[in-house]
């Protein structure tokens, strides 16, 4: 009896390694693994009235440079959203060019004889029809003063939210002391909102009054004088530094880079203040900036991103904040809402 369980106990102590090297553990997904199996439903169309496109003067080398940007969705910034197709399809960005770049933080581009230092001529006039905006549209709150119901687009922005966290509230991940996530999930805290998050593919914060959208990489905003200047989007920059979150509810959030990122965030570095080009021959010039909608179809860039609403995005933000492939040795435990960049891919015009 004895020897017959020595016997089992010696076969099973061969038969394990081989059984181990026939079945290894199967190694976790990527971020970018999870992107690449999301079925084709999780992916949502950009609208070609959503995008522009801008096409900045040849390099050095002679090659094309174009950028496309995706302009923010209802209910944020749509004042200066409006502007901006209003200015591209008056050509007025034609001829403009990129003035500043400051090191880890913004290139920023429009009229250099335009609240600009090294400004040398006239500025150049406005079309007319133009909005004006005021600070509070920095945000947009839940509930206005008076009670009054929030707009359809801001209430079902505000339902999916609370729906989010009350799914949430239940988990091991959830801290009901401290009123937060430990892993980043959809929605967490962070050092600049009650609770950070995604919706309709965007990342905001919020806290109980109010969203708005976050200072994340490659995101666009309107340039401005000082307060209550809010600008008209004729200036506008985009973030190429370290997400500079203290500029959230400052300054209007008007859409993002989603192609190109790289003629802009590789340009030379202005040398005088705040970065801007003292030399006017330093100064990039801007072809034309042009709605998608408004170019011959066969021209247009059709993109789509992955929806934030998905159980793709979910596992694709848990992957992002612990990360358990293979290179990978402690997962972090979390992640800065900036650090999750919104997926975004270009398709053809069958949507491959």
């Amino acid at each position: 009896m004895i020897r017959t369980a020595v016997s089992a106990l010696a076969a099973l102590t061969l038969t394990s390694p081989l059984a181990a090297q026939e079945a290894p553990p199967q190694a976790a997904a990527s971020p970018g693994e999870i992107v690449a199996a999301a079925a084709p439903q999780d992916w949502m169309r950009i609208a070609p009235d959503d995008l522009l496109v801008m096409t900045l003067a040849p390099d050095a080398d002679g090659s094309a440079r174009e950028v496309v940007f995706q302009l923010m969705p209802p209910p944020f910034s749509q004042g200066w959203v409006e502007n901006i197709r209003t200015l591209a399809r008056a050509g007025w960005y034609d001829g403009i060019s990129v003035n500043r770049v400051q090191d880890n933080y913004v290139v920023q581009w429009g009229d250099p004889n335009h609240d600009n230092p090294e400004a040398d001529g006239p500025a150049k006039p406005l079309p007319e029809g133009l909005r004006e905006m005021d600070e509070t549209e920095y945000t947009v709150v839940r509930e206005s003063p008076g009670g009054a119901s929030l707009s359809r687009a801001m209430r079902g922005f505000s339902e999916r939210y609370s729906k989010a966290i009350a799914a949430h509230s239940g988990s091991t991940r959830y801290d009901p002391v401290h009123n937060q996530y430990a892993i980043v999930g959809r929605y967490q805290s962070d050092s600049y909102a009650q609770r950070t998050g995604f919706s309709d593919g965007w990342p905001f914060a919020t806290n109980p009054d109010a969203f708005w959208p976050a200072h994340c990489y490659g995101m666009v905003g309107v340039g401005r004088g000082m307060s209550p200047d809010t600008g008209s989007g004729a200036e506008l920059y985009t973030v190429i530094g370290h997400a500079p979150r203290h500029l959230d509810r400052n300054i209007a959030l008007v859409g993002r880079v989603i192609e190109g990122i790289e003629h802009l965030s590789s340009l030379p570095r202005g040398t005088g203040a705040l970065g801007f080009y003292e030399d006017p021959a330093q100064r990039i010039p801007i072809q034309s900036i042009r709605v998608a909608s408004d170019l011959p179809a066969a021209e247009q860039p059709r993109f789509e991103y992955l929806s934030t609403e998905s159980e793709s995005f979910a596992r694709y933000t848990e992957a992002r904040a612990n990360r358990r492939d293979p290179f990978f040795i402690v997962p972090a435990g979390g992640a800065d809402i900036c650090n999750i960049p919104v997926p975004v891919r270009r398709v053809g015009a069958d949507g491959e």
